[in-house]
């Protein structure tokens, strides 16, 4: 008996007329020092993808195909094209926002003063606790749909905010039920040791068993998460304490991406390099032995700046870090008690504003770098053939250097992903 096969069409997509293609590249490492500054473009460009996936670009010139041959057809005139933001540091699930700390902070109040009156991280917990794993699902799949809109083009997602074994099993599987759904790629972060429940504090030991004997097995085995990250700094995680944690997580298969030196320099940068961390978080403290241990390593420093503006503490030392040679990556760290944005096209304007960065590296480290930091370079975060097609068309503007210098204003006209707009903004 003949077997049947059945040709599906071939959905092709053709962008042309695009006034600077950016982002091209096939990278095999993250970018560092000068090649940082170093954004290959073309300008009069058009793009071709197939199913989904990038296929070919170049000048417009060169374009033998007519429009009516393909599937789609977009005229970018007047606008330009880059890869998707890759966001590799969110906690996007969370049961309610925490707008009363927001005036608490107003008022005076530090970071870690709210944290001890039980507010901050212990808040989120206690709110994530008393809500419905499909009322947690709703909430996260609508933030995702407002970024995605904002040019997202792939997304870390942490837990954290459970601090109990039911509680974070549940962040978890929305996660898993999010890239499950997701047009973007998702990828889960287990970050039961984000802080030390009220029960738990003069027990660090208790907490840190729980995580170890009753959540890592289950994460195992449902495949739940792909990293395992600590908050490591003085008050919630020692730098022993995250090494046994990360170890532990290494054990059934989850890679290290740590959060470091927010707040002091304890060791943690020295420590997470030792365990081959994929990125160390946040960075706003950093020593100069902190950064040549960083600066020697494969591990990519993710910087966060809209955590720094948003607790009005320091920013990352971006200029010190990328002249140094660090690999660093830029990302939102969307949460609901310090950086309350999930917007990357803020996150790169504030970079450069405020951290000296250049736009070139500034979108580099938030496309490419970032796919680097949660491992879906393979798949998208630059222009390349073989790459899926997540991708932003800009409303009309003068140069690729307006996005972060028009920091008030939404850049994006158009979020493709998969070679399909999913949101438009175009008028």
């Amino acid at each position: 008996m003949k077997k049947l096969f059945v040709i599906l069409p071939m959905a092709s997509l053709l962008i042309s007329n695009i006034k600077l293609l950016a982002g091209i590249g096939d990278f095999k490492s993250p970018l560092r020092g000068q090649d940082l500054a170093g954004l290959n473009t073309i300008p009069s460009a058009y793009l071709i993808a197939e199913n989904g996936i990038i296929s070919g670009f170049g000048e417009m010139k060169d374009l033998s195909q007519k429009p009516a041959s393909f599937t789609n057809h977009i005229d970018a005139s007047g606008r330009m094209v880059l890869p998707a933001w890759c966001d590799s540091h969110t906690h996007l699930v969370f049961a309610a926002s925490r707008e009363e700390e927001f005036v608490q902070k107003l008022k005076g109040m530090s970071y870690a003063e709210i944290a001890r009156h039980g507010g901050g991280i212990l808040n989120s917990a206690r709110r994530l606790n008393d809500t419905s794993e499909d009322n947690l699902f709703a909430g996260a799949w609508k933030r995702l749909q407002d970024l995605i809109a904002l040019g997202t083009g792939a997304i870390e997602i942490k837990s954290g905010y459970g601090l109990s074994v039911e509680g974070e099993l549940k962040m978890l599987r929305v996660i898993k039920r999010l890239k499950e759904r997701s047009p973007i790629p998702v990828k889960a972060t287990f970050l039961g040791a984000h802080s030390f429940p009220i029960e738990y504090r003069d027990n660090h030991e208790g907490y840190i068993s729980s995580i170890f004997d009753e959540m890592l097995p289950v994460i195992a085995a449902e495949g739940l998460a792909d990293f395992i990250d600590a908050f490591c700094e003085e008050g919630f995680f020692s730098v022993e304490e995250t090494a046994r944690i990360v170890e532990a997580g290494k054990r059934v298969g989850l890679k290290p991406k740590l959060h470091v030196n927010q707040l002091n320099s304890i060791g943690g940068v020295t420590m997470g390099v030792k365990q081959g961390a994929i990125s160390l978080d946040h960075l706003e403290t950093m020593t100069d032995e902190d950064t040549k241990v960083l600066a020697k390593s494969s591990t990519i420093g993710t910087l966060l700046p809209t955590a720094a503006f948003f607790l009005r503490m320091d920013l990352q030392p971006a200029r010190k870090l990328i002249d140094s040679g660090c690999a660093i990556a830029l990302a939102s760290d969307f949460n609901p008690g310090s950086s309350p944005s999930g917007n990357m096209n803020f996150v790169v304007a504030l970079s450069c504003i405020q951290m000296k960065m250049l736009p070139s590296e500034a979108i580099n480290a938030a496309t490419i770098n970032g796919a680097f930091a949660m491992e879906v370079d393979k798949e998208v975060g630059s222009i390349a053939k073989g790459k899926r097609a997540n991708l932003i068309i800009t409303k009309e503007i003068p140069s690729i250097e307006y996005i972060p210098y028009s920091f008030g204003t939404n850049p994006v006209s158009e979020v493709l992903i998969d070679g399909e707009v999913h949101s438009s903004n175009l008028q």
